[in-house]
Order: C-alpha cells, then structure tokens, then sequence
C-alpha cells in the first residue's frame, strides 16, 4: 500500500519485487478495502 500511495505503477512494483504477482496487489487492494469498512478493532 505504501508503494501504491507513494506514486508507484503495479508495474513498477512487480519489475522492483521478484517474488510478487499481479495478484498479490490485488490482495493487498482488497484487504485495505475491507479493512477500512471494520468500524472497530478489538
């Protein structure tokens, strides 16, 4: 998220982090998506 909110294209990150696929910056996307919908964390 920090990279994505810094500027950065999925591209750039994906060419920057080998390990990575295009579907894990979905995940990340997702994950944000649903964490910011919590109203609360116990």
């Amino acid at each position: 998220m920090e990279l994505l909110s810094s500027g950065m294209s999925n591209e750039e990150i994906l060419a920057d982090y080998d390990d990575l696929e295009s579907e894990d910056i979905l995940a990340v996307l997702l994950f944000a998506a649903r964490l910011s919908q919590v109203k609360s964390i116990h």
